[in-house]
């Protein structure tokens, strides 16, 4: 072995602090280096644990949240379908109250017609009363060749609306 060494020209005290100024060098790098990667490293891979774990807590949260939404979506559908049916109802309700009070207006009108037409016939059958009494008495007059007297008048006026109330 010593032959080897002296064929490649070791030079065994300038390998031996070459190999222990190595092993320090590789010794400090281990310790100032090496570790604090690793450590880096395995900070790293608890973090990214930690966001797949996050991530995965907030997809089942997402999902409790849209089963929520579903859920309210079909309430809300449920509670307006309910309210149009109840307005539905109030307007059929209001439509039957207006109608109700337009048949109401209508039946006032009738009768104030009614009324009316009643007080023009008494208005007009006392009007003809007295032009037919008056005709009475203007015929009476001239058939009996002489001029009557107020109460003459007023005698046959009455005598003739009698008549015509009996007819």
């Amino acid at each position: 072995m010593e032959q080897v060494a002296q064929t490649f020209g070791v030079d065994w005290p300038h390998l031996s602090a070459q190999i222990v100024s190595f092993s320090i060098v590789c010794a400090l790098l281990y310790w100032l280096a090496y570790t604090p990667v690793l450590e880096m490293l395995e900070a790293r891979r608890r973090q990214i644990a930690q966001g797949l774990e996050n991530t995965a807590k907030i997809n089942a949260a997402l999902a409790a949240i849209d089963g929520q939404r579903q859920e309210i979506i079909g309430a809300a559908h449920e509670e307006a379908a309910h309210i149009v049916e109840e307005a539905r109802t109030v307007a059929a309700r209001v439509k039957e109250q207006e109608a109700q009070r337009a048949r109401a207006a209508a039946d006032r009108i009738v009768l104030r017609a009614r009324e009316q037409t009643r007080h023009q016939h008494d208005r007009m059958l006392a009007q003809l009363r007295h032009e037919i009494g008056q005709l009475v008495v203007e015929t009476t007059a001239a058939v009996a060749g002489r001029v009557l007297t107020a109460d003459d008048q007023r005698r046959l006026v009455q005598e003739a609306a009698r008549e015509l109330k009996a007819a």
